[in-house]
């Protein structure tokens, strides 16, 4: 029991500095939200420090994730599914699937208040955009239009691209498809009925 007990302290050191990266904020960004100094967030995850509940309880409120996700517990058999967001660019990410390689699925919200100045991105894969709420604004390669609930794109993501919301105080959300360069989403239309 002793040794299952000192792996999962070990691995939360690499588990807080993969959650602090994910969310592109520094030691001393989150010295300020928690209140821990900077040396002991540093030693924490070097591994040098053991993880107290004192300490693990503000980084888990901090980081968003509960305190059983920042220390590995083991599933409880619950079969609800505990989905993480992640916020990157200004933008919330909640990833809808949990398997490595293959299409993934993200539901993506970008709120009102963030940057309506299109910085657009490349980087290898494909991907598939389909509007929930709000209007969405792609800039895409030469093309900038906007896109209302309920219509869908597909493109290379090799394309400088970039989203935003279309609508000045209106957030939007959206849903997107991405898969390794070559993986498309392939819509299929019911064949029509003779009525």
């Amino acid at each position: 029991m002793d040794d299952e007990l000192d792996q999962a302290l070990d691995a939360v050191g690499p588990r807080l500095r993969d959650l602090r990266r994910q969310r592109e904020t520094t030691l001393a960004e989150l010295s300020k939200t928690t209140g821990i100094s900077v040396s002991t967030l540093s030693r924490l995850e070097s591994g040098v420090r053991r993880p107290t509940l004192e300490l693990l309880l503000p980084l888990a409120k901090a980081h968003g994730v509960t305190l059983d996700e920042l220390v590995g517990a083991p599933p409880t058999g619950d079969p609800r599914i505990h989905l993480r967001p992640v916020s990157r660019g200004g933008m919330t990410m909640v990833p809808l699937t949990r398997r490595a390689g293959g299409i993934q699925a993200f539901k993506l919200v970008i709120p009102a208040n963030s940057r309506n100045e299109p910085d657009p991105r490349t980087h290898e894969g494909y991907e598939w955009l389909y509007v929930l709420n709000g209007r969405l604004r792609v800039v895409l390669g030469e093309h900038d239009f906007v896109m209302s609930p309920g219509e869908a794109a597909e493109f290379d993501t090799r394309e400088p691209h970039w989203f935003g919301p279309a609508d000045k105080g209106e957030s939007v959300e959206f849903l997107s498809l991405f898969g390794k360069q070559g993986e498309r989403a392939h819509l299929r239309a019911r064949p029509k009925t003779g009525a």
